[in-house]
Protein backbone atom coordinates (compact mmCIF):
# COMPACT_ATOMS: atom_id res chain seq x y z
CA UNK A 1 0.00 0.00 0.00
CA UNK A 2 0.90 3.51 -0.81
CA UNK A 3 2.29 5.46 2.45
CA UNK A 4 0.36 8.43 1.04
CA UNK A 5 -2.81 6.04 1.44
CA UNK A 6 -1.56 4.32 4.35
CA UNK A 7 -2.01 7.46 6.60
CA UNK A 8 -5.42 7.94 5.28
CA UNK A 9 -6.28 4.69 6.69
CA UNK A 10 -3.89 4.39 9.55
CA UNK A 11 -6.23 5.87 12.28
CA UNK A 12 -8.91 3.83 11.45
CA UNK A 13 -6.87 0.70 11.67
CA UNK A 14 -5.17 1.65 14.75
CA UNK A 15 -8.75 1.81 16.35
CA UNK A 16 -10.09 -1.33 14.65
CA UNK A 17 -6.96 -3.20 15.84
CA UNK A 18 -6.91 -2.00 19.24
CA UNK A 19 -10.93 -2.10 19.97
CA UNK A 20 -11.20 -5.78 18.86
CA UNK A 21 -7.74 -7.31 20.32
CA UNK A 22 -7.54 -5.34 23.55
CA UNK A 23 -9.08 -4.96 26.81
CA UNK A 24 -8.32 -3.83 30.53
CA UNK A 25 -7.05 -7.50 30.96
CA UNK A 26 -5.12 -8.17 27.61
CA UNK A 27 -3.58 -4.28 26.59
CA UNK A 28 -1.23 -4.38 23.31
CA UNK A 29 2.58 -3.41 23.31
CA UNK A 30 3.78 -0.17 20.93
CA UNK A 31 6.34 -2.88 19.07
CA UNK A 32 3.29 -5.37 18.98
CA UNK A 33 0.45 -2.64 17.44
CA UNK A 34 2.82 -1.32 14.76
CA UNK A 35 4.45 -5.12 13.63
CA UNK A 36 0.58 -5.46 12.90
CA UNK A 37 0.50 -2.65 11.13
CA UNK A 38 3.02 -3.54 8.92
CA UNK A 39 1.44 -6.73 8.29
CA UNK A 40 -1.25 -5.16 6.72
CA UNK A 41 0.84 -2.79 4.75
CA UNK A 42 1.15 0.92 6.98
CA UNK A 43 4.57 1.81 8.10
CA UNK A 44 4.38 3.32 11.60
CA UNK A 45 7.20 4.46 14.05
CA UNK A 46 7.19 4.77 17.60
CA UNK A 47 6.88 8.35 17.85
CA UNK A 48 3.65 8.67 14.62
CA UNK A 49 1.69 6.05 17.14
CA UNK A 50 2.15 7.91 20.17
CA UNK A 51 0.77 11.53 17.79
CA UNK A 52 -1.69 9.00 15.84
CA UNK A 53 -3.46 7.82 19.47
CA UNK A 54 -3.49 11.38 20.87
CA UNK A 55 -5.34 12.21 17.47
CA UNK A 56 -7.91 9.64 18.40
CA UNK A 57 -8.36 10.57 21.81
CA UNK A 58 -8.89 13.97 21.03
CA UNK A 59 -11.59 12.92 18.78
CA UNK A 60 -13.44 11.38 21.46
CA UNK A 61 -11.98 7.70 20.49
CA UNK A 62 -10.83 6.48 24.35
CA UNK A 63 -7.77 4.56 24.19
CA UNK A 64 -6.22 3.73 27.86
CA UNK A 65 -2.62 3.59 28.49
CA UNK A 66 0.00 1.98 30.61
CA UNK A 67 3.39 3.77 30.55
CA UNK A 68 6.41 1.94 30.97
CA UNK A 69 9.28 0.71 28.61
CA UNK A 70 6.76 -0.20 26.05
CA UNK A 71 3.53 1.84 26.45
CA UNK A 72 0.64 -0.76 26.35
CA UNK A 73 -2.70 0.44 24.85
CA UNK A 74 -6.10 -0.91 25.04
CA UNK A 75 -9.72 -0.17 24.80
CA UNK A 76 -12.31 -0.94 27.33
CA UNK A 77 -15.41 1.45 26.36
CA UNK A 78 -17.56 -0.95 24.51
CA UNK A 79 -21.32 -0.75 23.09
CA UNK A 80 -22.50 -3.44 24.70
CA UNK A 81 -20.94 -4.57 28.36
CA UNK A 82 -20.42 -8.69 28.95
CA UNK A 83 -23.36 -9.24 30.97
CA UNK A 84 -25.50 -7.78 28.12
CA UNK A 85 -24.10 -9.96 25.49
CA UNK A 86 -24.57 -13.05 27.65
CA UNK A 87 -28.63 -12.31 27.87
CA UNK A 88 -28.48 -11.37 24.06
CA UNK A 89 -26.30 -14.62 23.24
CA UNK A 90 -28.85 -16.93 25.73
CA UNK A 91 -31.98 -15.55 24.21
CA UNK A 92 -30.79 -16.11 20.80
CA UNK A 93 -29.84 -19.60 21.83
CA UNK A 94 -33.54 -20.23 23.37
CA UNK A 95 -35.79 -18.57 20.67
CA UNK A 96 -37.60 -21.61 18.91
CA UNK A 97 -38.02 -19.68 15.38
CA UNK A 98 -34.19 -18.94 14.52
CA UNK A 99 -33.05 -21.98 13.13
CA UNK A 100 -29.61 -23.78 14.10
CA UNK A 101 -27.73 -22.24 11.32
CA UNK A 102 -29.22 -18.78 12.10
CA UNK A 103 -28.28 -19.16 15.83
CA UNK A 104 -24.20 -20.00 14.93
CA UNK A 105 -24.19 -17.22 12.84
CA UNK A 106 -25.78 -14.86 15.44
CA UNK A 107 -24.04 -15.86 18.37
CA UNK A 108 -20.66 -15.30 16.58
CA UNK A 109 -21.80 -12.05 15.71
CA UNK A 110 -23.23 -10.97 19.28
CA UNK A 111 -19.90 -12.30 20.86
CA UNK A 112 -17.72 -10.09 18.70
CA UNK A 113 -19.26 -7.16 19.77
CA UNK A 114 -17.05 -7.67 23.12
CA UNK A 115 -13.78 -7.88 21.15
CA UNK A 116 -12.03 -10.95 19.68
CA UNK A 117 -10.37 -11.63 23.14
CA UNK A 118 -13.75 -11.71 24.92
CA UNK A 119 -15.71 -13.32 22.25
CA UNK A 120 -13.71 -16.34 22.82
CA UNK A 121 -14.99 -16.61 26.18
CA UNK A 122 -18.13 -15.45 25.60
CA UNK A 123 -18.54 -18.08 23.13
CA UNK A 124 -16.75 -21.27 24.90
CA UNK A 125 -19.41 -20.46 28.00
CA UNK A 126 -22.48 -20.88 25.50
CA UNK A 127 -24.89 -23.53 27.08
CA UNK A 128 -26.76 -24.68 24.07
CA UNK A 129 -30.61 -24.82 24.86
CA UNK A 130 -32.72 -27.81 24.63
CA UNK A 131 -34.42 -26.00 22.43
CA UNK A 132 -36.90 -27.51 19.03
CA UNK A 133 -35.34 -25.18 16.66
CA UNK A 134 -37.01 -24.07 13.02
CA UNK A 135 -35.87 -25.48 10.07
CA UNK A 136 -37.47 -22.75 8.10
CA UNK A 137 -34.24 -20.31 6.87
CA UNK A 138 -36.82 -17.91 4.91
CA UNK A 139 -37.82 -16.67 8.33
CA UNK A 140 -34.70 -13.80 7.88
CA UNK A 141 -36.29 -12.77 4.42
CA UNK A 142 -40.48 -13.20 5.86
CA UNK A 143 -39.24 -10.29 8.33
CA UNK A 144 -37.34 -8.19 6.20
CA UNK A 145 -40.13 -8.20 3.93
CA UNK A 146 -42.66 -7.63 6.67
CA UNK A 147 -40.83 -4.59 8.22
CA UNK A 148 -40.65 -2.80 4.81
CA UNK A 149 -44.38 -3.27 4.53
CA UNK A 150 -45.15 -1.54 7.45
CA UNK A 151 -42.62 1.34 6.96
CA UNK A 152 -44.25 1.47 3.87
CA UNK A 153 -48.27 1.39 4.54
CA UNK A 154 -48.53 -2.20 2.20
CA UNK A 155 -50.22 -5.32 2.04
CA UNK A 156 -48.45 -8.41 2.72
CA UNK A 157 -49.45 -11.70 1.01
CA UNK A 158 -47.80 -15.36 1.94
CA UNK A 159 -48.34 -18.69 2.22
CA UNK A 160 -49.10 -20.69 5.72
CA UNK A 161 -48.29 -24.27 6.00
CA UNK A 162 -48.78 -26.99 9.02
CA UNK A 163 -46.93 -29.98 9.59
CA UNK A 164 -48.71 -33.00 8.75
CA UNK A 165 -47.41 -36.07 10.60
CA UNK A 166 -44.42 -36.56 8.38
CA UNK A 167 -43.17 -33.89 8.78
CA UNK A 168 -43.81 -31.98 5.81
CA UNK A 169 -45.94 -29.02 4.86
CA UNK A 170 -49.68 -28.44 4.40
CA UNK A 171 -50.73 -25.51 3.21
CA UNK A 172 -53.97 -23.82 4.10
CA UNK A 173 -56.56 -22.92 2.23
CA UNK A 174 -55.59 -25.49 -0.62
CA UNK A 175 -52.55 -23.26 -1.36
CA UNK A 176 -54.06 -20.44 -1.48
CA UNK A 177 -52.34 -17.08 -0.61
CA UNK A 178 -53.52 -14.89 2.21
CA UNK A 179 -53.64 -11.26 1.91
CA UNK A 180 -53.63 -8.97 5.44
CA UNK A 181 -52.54 -5.36 6.10
CA UNK A 182 -49.59 -5.96 8.37
CA UNK A 183 -49.46 -3.98 11.96
CA UNK A 184 -46.62 -5.34 13.80
CA UNK A 185 -44.07 -8.28 14.62
CA UNK A 186 -44.71 -9.81 18.23
CA UNK A 187 -42.53 -12.30 19.98
CA UNK A 188 -44.20 -14.48 22.36
CA UNK A 189 -43.92 -18.04 24.42
CA UNK A 190 -40.55 -18.39 22.01
CA UNK A 191 -42.40 -17.79 18.47
CA UNK A 192 -42.08 -15.08 16.69
CA UNK A 193 -46.47 -13.85 15.35
CA UNK A 194 -47.31 -11.39 12.79
CA UNK A 195 -50.18 -8.79 13.93
CA UNK A 196 -52.03 -7.75 11.63
CA UNK A 197 -55.95 -6.85 10.43
CA UNK A 198 -57.69 -9.85 8.02
CA UNK A 199 -59.99 -8.00 5.76
CA UNK A 200 -62.48 -11.00 5.70
CA UNK A 201 -62.64 -12.07 8.99
CA UNK A 202 -62.66 -7.86 9.81
CA UNK A 203 -61.01 -8.18 12.54
CA UNK A 204 -56.96 -8.88 13.94
CA UNK A 205 -55.35 -12.10 13.70
CA UNK A 206 -51.73 -13.75 14.20
CA UNK A 207 -50.10 -15.61 11.74
CA UNK A 208 -46.72 -17.61 13.50
CA UNK A 209 -43.84 -16.30 11.07
CA UNK A 210 -41.76 -19.46 10.76
CA UNK A 211 -45.21 -21.55 9.39
CA UNK A 212 -45.26 -18.72 6.48
CA UNK A 213 -43.44 -18.93 2.99
CA UNK A 214 -43.36 -16.82 0.14
CA UNK A 215 -43.96 -13.66 2.02
CA UNK A 216 -44.30 -10.94 -0.12
CA UNK A 217 -45.28 -7.07 -0.05
CA UNK A 218 -48.14 -6.05 -2.31
CA UNK A 219 -48.42 -2.68 -3.94
CA UNK A 220 -51.98 -2.51 -2.36
CA UNK A 221 -51.77 0.05 1.03
CA UNK A 222 -52.93 -1.42 3.99
CA UNK A 223 -56.78 -0.75 5.55
CA UNK A 224 -57.43 2.50 6.91
CA UNK A 225 -58.46 0.67 10.06
CA UNK A 226 -54.11 0.22 10.68
CA UNK A 227 -54.19 3.77 11.16
CA UNK A 228 -57.40 5.25 12.29
CA UNK A 229 -58.35 2.58 15.22
CA UNK A 230 -56.00 2.67 18.07
CA UNK A 231 -54.63 -0.42 19.03
CA UNK A 232 -52.73 -1.44 22.05
CA UNK A 233 -49.85 -4.24 21.16
CA UNK A 234 -49.24 -4.56 24.80
CA UNK A 235 -52.41 -4.81 26.18
CA UNK A 236 -53.72 -7.26 23.24
CA UNK A 237 -50.39 -9.86 23.96
CA UNK A 238 -51.48 -9.73 27.76
CA UNK A 239 -55.27 -10.68 27.00
CA UNK A 240 -54.33 -13.07 24.43
CA UNK A 241 -53.34 -16.80 25.48
CA UNK A 242 -50.46 -18.47 23.80
CA UNK A 243 -51.45 -15.65 20.93
CA UNK A 244 -55.17 -17.75 20.41
CA UNK A 245 -57.52 -14.75 20.12
CA UNK A 246 -60.87 -15.48 21.04
CA UNK A 247 -64.25 -13.42 22.52
CA UNK A 248 -63.18 -10.26 24.13
CA UNK A 249 -64.57 -10.67 27.97
CA UNK A 250 -63.78 -8.66 31.55
CA UNK A 251 -63.50 -11.23 33.50
CA UNK A 252 -62.62 -11.70 37.43
CA UNK A 253 -60.63 -13.95 39.34
CA UNK A 254 -60.52 -15.51 42.83
CA UNK A 255 -56.56 -16.89 43.68
CA UNK A 256 -54.31 -17.85 45.76
CA UNK A 257 -51.66 -15.78 47.04
CA UNK A 258 -48.89 -18.13 45.59
CA UNK A 259 -49.91 -17.06 41.85
CA UNK A 260 -49.38 -13.28 42.49
CA UNK A 261 -46.19 -13.83 40.35
CA UNK A 262 -47.77 -15.54 37.94
CA UNK A 263 -50.58 -13.19 37.75
CA UNK A 264 -48.49 -10.06 37.33
CA UNK A 265 -46.32 -11.38 35.30
CA UNK A 266 -49.22 -12.26 32.83
CA UNK A 267 -51.35 -9.08 33.11
CA UNK A 268 -48.56 -6.70 33.82
CA UNK A 269 -47.76 -4.87 36.98
CA UNK A 270 -50.93 -2.50 36.64
CA UNK A 271 -53.32 -4.78 37.52
CA UNK A 272 -55.13 -4.01 40.43
CA UNK A 273 -54.98 -6.71 43.20
CA UNK A 274 -57.60 -6.88 46.24
CA UNK A 275 -57.39 -9.19 49.62
CA UNK A 276 -59.85 -11.72 50.08
CA UNK A 277 -58.91 -13.07 53.00
CA UNK A 278 -55.63 -14.11 54.28
CA UNK A 279 -54.46 -16.86 51.59
CA UNK A 280 -56.30 -15.51 48.27
CA UNK A 281 -57.03 -12.15 46.48
CA UNK A 282 -59.35 -11.41 43.68
CA UNK A 283 -58.29 -9.43 40.68
CA UNK A 284 -60.20 -8.11 37.26
CA UNK A 285 -58.28 -8.70 33.55
CA UNK A 286 -59.41 -8.01 30.44
CA UNK A 287 -58.93 -11.33 27.85
CA UNK A 288 -60.02 -13.38 25.45
CA UNK A 289 -61.86 -16.33 26.21
CA UNK A 290 -60.26 -19.26 23.51
CA UNK A 291 -59.89 -23.02 24.29
CA UNK A 292 -55.99 -21.46 25.39
CA UNK A 293 -57.46 -19.12 27.94
CA UNK A 294 -60.35 -22.24 29.36
CA UNK A 295 -56.96 -24.34 29.21
CA UNK A 296 -54.76 -21.96 31.60
CA UNK A 297 -57.67 -21.71 34.03
CA UNK A 298 -57.64 -25.33 34.53
CA UNK A 299 -53.98 -25.61 34.57
CA UNK A 300 -53.78 -24.10 38.16
CA UNK A 301 -56.31 -26.46 39.53
CA UNK A 302 -58.16 -25.35 42.46
CA UNK A 303 -55.82 -22.17 42.84
CA UNK A 304 -57.48 -20.10 40.48
CA UNK A 305 -60.96 -19.54 39.99
CA UNK A 306 -63.32 -17.83 37.32
CA UNK A 307 -65.97 -15.86 39.80
CA UNK A 308 -67.65 -13.84 36.90
CA UNK A 309 -69.24 -13.61 34.49
CA UNK A 310 -71.28 -16.60 34.08
CA UNK A 311 -71.23 -16.94 30.45
CA UNK A 312 -67.38 -17.93 31.06
CA UNK A 313 -67.83 -20.24 34.35
CA UNK A 314 -70.61 -22.19 32.19
CA UNK A 315 -67.72 -22.90 29.33
CA UNK A 316 -65.41 -23.60 31.95
CA UNK A 317 -67.77 -26.28 33.09
CA UNK A 318 -68.35 -27.47 29.94
CA UNK A 319 -64.54 -27.72 29.40
CA UNK A 320 -63.97 -29.51 31.99
CA UNK A 321 -66.70 -31.92 31.84
CA UNK A 322 -65.23 -32.79 27.88
CA UNK A 323 -61.76 -33.48 29.39
CA UNK A 324 -63.49 -35.87 32.39
CA UNK A 325 -65.24 -37.62 29.37
CA UNK A 326 -62.35 -37.53 27.29
CA UNK A 327 -60.17 -39.45 29.85
CA UNK A 328 -63.43 -41.28 31.23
Amino acid sequence: MKQEKANKIKLVKIWEILSQETDENNPMGTQTLIKKLKEIGIDCTRKTLYADIDTLNAFGYEILCTRGVSNLYYVVDRKFDMPELRILIDAVQAASFITPKKTKEFVDKIAHLSGSRSAEVLKSNVVEFNTAKSKNESIYYAVNEIALAIRQGKQVEFLYFDMDINKKRVYRKDGAKYTVSPYATIFSNDRYYLLCYDDKHKNMSHYRIDRMSNVCMTDKPVNSIVYTKPFDVKKHKGQVFDMFTGRPEKVRFLADNSLIDVVTDKFGDTVKLYSAGEKSFSFTADVQVSKTFLAWCCGFGKSLKVTSPASVINELKEYTKELFEHYN
